[in-house]
């Protein structure tokens, strides 16, 4: 039996989904209850309950959001909970988040009508956050176990975790420790009870050894009782904390028995700037960019431009390959052309090379020579303004030129063979987009260009702009860029610009961090000659993974000069992909998509949040699974191996194989306002027979609370060097 097979099986055998027992020979009505697949959020305001906020916001997954300091709240009682419709009993929930085990105090008459609720119709329960106690099926840290910061911990999926909810993970579950000086996360450690409750189990899914004993303690477990499962997590964590990423996809399919609607998946694109052109080389006495507008003089030849050889184009193929990531080649063909004529009309190796190979990339227009396409810029000043004309109205470039950048480049590429796409566009600094606080306004010349010349994506800079947004008839895709320094061609280039930026006045550094509202200071100025491999690799590469994991499609931006001489910027890459296989199964692969797919995606899913603002119908009978969104929207949803979708008077399997499921967008059928699904046997839950007395409830004797030290990291935003 395969690992999805088991899981399936696993989820079945623990649900609780109640049906109506027919009498024997009766032709009895099916009262087989209804599951809508919507989420219960009780919020305490805290940042675990916010984590799983987020997580349900990113992936698309409807949820009800109560806030217990809400006094205008509704009540949580059975009315709120459940009704019939049709004639069937309906669960208005298919699953529930709580703070903790119980945060209404005790004998609360709204922690029974969830108990009540969550027994009748077989739904789960996940403590976001609780204290380790027999009241959750464990022993309490003082007995035998540790409570206390849990930085640096290296915690393990177990057995039971990797045949069910967590299998899509390595089994190796890393705490941060970003700052030693910092209390980022706390926990308890403790083992199950040794004798539970009559018919209650408790089975640890997350463990890691207790600090100065010999045994193993749960971090997250299901605790069993009553009737009832209850996902009890006894560490607290923030939604950008690497740990959370890492369980959270485990989290939501545990409550939700692997069926629910929005999707998660792990991204990676790598999109490559300026190929064929030449980046300007940091100096590392001036501190600044000769041929920049804030630098004297130009370059020389002790400090040559920087730019890919054949034999650079040559790596990055077999390096591609060899680590399974097709790279994005943004390309300015003036380089090339620049080339031959700075050598007498030879041929340009770099170009003949990357002709060779051209198969072994995905090609992206960047504009011909990298032009500035918004305003007129006034650099005699630094920073540069816009300029303006006698009435103080401001000088845009023209349509005439941002199309002939556009088109002289196509032009250019499409003589040499290049497969391209018409319809994807990066400008040079991402030029003619708004640019705050120079050019607060995108150039209105912009988006009737792209229109006539049928640019749908252009890429733009999170840095800036986070959220997708229009041009015209175009729609962005926000690129995160990489802070490694376009004018940097080795390690020592890149750490000194970096503790120019970075470090304080009195360390010999700008100051700019000084008084910086997205990063901070270096608290001492990095070794030039170790400082990259062992600060700058290790911190970016985080940054990049923080990323692929928060289900965040958008692709990450460096240059061309990184992939030469010293080809630094594979460092980061290679570190990112390493940490990443060291953490998932083979079921959870990167995905990497390109420009236009991206953009895709980001567009489907602003839709798809915009109906589920607006109420969306999605629900479960038994193995039937319907969807009502608007009309033009496509759904998104996470089902299990096996489901078919029903199109007409056919079945066609549903989306693809991920982590252990299958996820993807789905559409109806010609003809048809709904979405039906069939589960696959193996994931319809066991049914019992209903009854209808209230299940016990725990006293929360010992509330968890939150420690201090739990927060957001610092944001890090790149540095002037990151050339947009």
């Amino acid at each position: 039996m395969g690992r999805p097979t088991r899981l399936a099986a696993a989820w079945a055998a623990g649900a609780l989904l109640a049906v109506a027992v027919p009498v024997a020979g009766a032709q009895a009505a099916d009262t087989t209850p209804r599951i809508d697949l919507r989420v219960l959020v009780v919020d305490d305001g805290g940042p675990a309950t916010e984590a799983i906020r987020a997580e349900l916001d990113d992936a698309g997954t409807p949820y009800t959001n109560v806030a217990l300091d809400d006094s205008g709240r509704p009540r949580i009682d059975d009315a709120f909970l459940s009704d019939t419709v049709d004639g069937r009993p309906r669960a208005k929930f298919q699953g529930v988040v709580l703070p903790n085990d119980n945060p209404f105090g005790a004998n609360s008459p709204e922690m029974a009508a969830l108990a009540s609720y969550e027994k009748r119709f077989g739904i789960r329960q996940v403590d976001a956050y609780t204290y380790a106690r027999p009241a959750v099926g464990l022993n309490t840290p003082q007995d035998s176990g540790y409570s206390g910061t849990l930085d640096g911990t290296s915690a393990q999926v177990t057995a039971s975790g990797a045949a069910g909810p967590f299998g899509y993970l390595r089994k190796n579950v890393p705490f941060e420790d970003n700052d030693p000086g910092v209390n980022e996360s706390w926990g308890y450690l403790s083992t199950p009870l040794d004798k539970q409750a009559d018919g209650a189990t408790y089975t640890s899914y997350l463990d890691a050894p207790i600090p100065g004993g010999t045994g193993r303690g749960s971090l997250i477990g299901q605790y069993t009782h009553d009737g009832r499962s209850e996902l009890v997590v006894t560490f607290v964590y923030n939604q950008y904390q690497q740990q959370f990423r890492l369980v959270s996809r485990g989290m939501v399919e545990w409550l939700t028995q692997g069926v629910h609607l929005g999707a998660s998946r792990n991204y990676f694109a790598v999109h490559v700037d300026d190929v064929f052109a030449s980046d300007d080389r940091w100096d590392t006495k001036l501190k600044c960019t000769p041929g920049d507008v804030d630098c004297p003089g130009n370059p020389t030849p002790d400090h040559p431009a920087l730019r890919m050889t054949a034999a650079d184009a040559q790596y990055a193929k077999q390096w591609s390959q060899s680590h399974n990531l097709p790279l994005d080649l943004l390309y300015n063909g003036v380089g090339s052309e620049e080339y031959k004529a700075d050598h007498g009309g030879a041929p340009d190796p770099l170009l003949n090379q990357l002709v060779a190979d051209q198969k072994s990339f995905r090609w992206v227009n960047h504009t011909y020579t990298h032009a500035f396409l918004g305003c007129e810029q006034n650099t005699t000043v630094v920073p540069w303004t816009c300029q303006t004309d006698f009435f103080g109205k401001v000088k845009w470039v023209g349509g005439p030129v941002i199309n002939g950048q556009i088109n002289d480049n196509l032009n250019w590429g499409a003589r040499q063979g290049f497969t391209l796409d018409r319809d994807e566009l990066v400008t040079g600094e991402h030029s003619g987009l708004r640019m705050t606080p120079q050019q607060p306004d995108d150039n209105p010349n912009l988006a009737p260009v792209l229109a006539m010349n049928g640019v749908r994506w252009i890429g733009s800079d999170t840095s800036r702009e986070r959220q997708q947004r229009p041009i015209g008839a175009a729609l962005t895709v926000p690129r995160y860029p990489m802070n490694v320094f376009y004018n940097a061609g080795t390690a020592a280039e890149e750490t000194d610009e970096y503790n120019w930026l970075y470090a304080k006045k009195a360390d010999g550094g700008s100051g700019t961090c000084e008084n910086s509202k997205v990063t901070t200071c270096l608290k001492s100025p990095l070794d030039v000659k170790t400082g990259f491999g062992s600060y700058i690799v290790p911190l970016e590469s985080r940054i990049a993974l923080s990323h692929v994991l928060a289900n965040d499609p958008r692709p990450h931006f460096m240059h061309q000069s990184n992939l030469s001489e010293e080809r630094i910027g594979y460092t980061v890459l290679e570190k990112t992909l390493a940490d990443y296989a060291g953490l998932y199964a083979d079921s959870t692969p990167i995905v990497n998509l390109r420009m236009r797919d991206i953009g895709t995606e980001l567009s489907k899913r602003s839709a798809w949040k915009a109906a589920v603002a607006s109420g969306i119908t999605g629900y479960r009978i038994g193995s039937a699974v319907t969807v009502s969104a608007p009309a033009g929207v496509e759904t998104t949803a996470t089902l299990p191996e096996g489901t078919v979708q029903l199109k007409g008077a056919t079945t066609i399997p549903f989306g693809t194989a991920y982590a252990g499921a299958r996820s993807g967008w789905a559409t109806p059928a010609a003809g048809q306002t709904q979405l039906s699904f069939t589960l696959p046997a193996t994931a319809t839950p066991a049914a019992t027979p209903a009854t209808a007395h209230a299940a016990r409830v725990q006293d929360p004797a010992a509330r968890p609370t939150i420690p201090q030290g739990v927060t957001r990291p610092v944001p890090y935003g790149p540095g002037p060097g990151a050339r947009r």
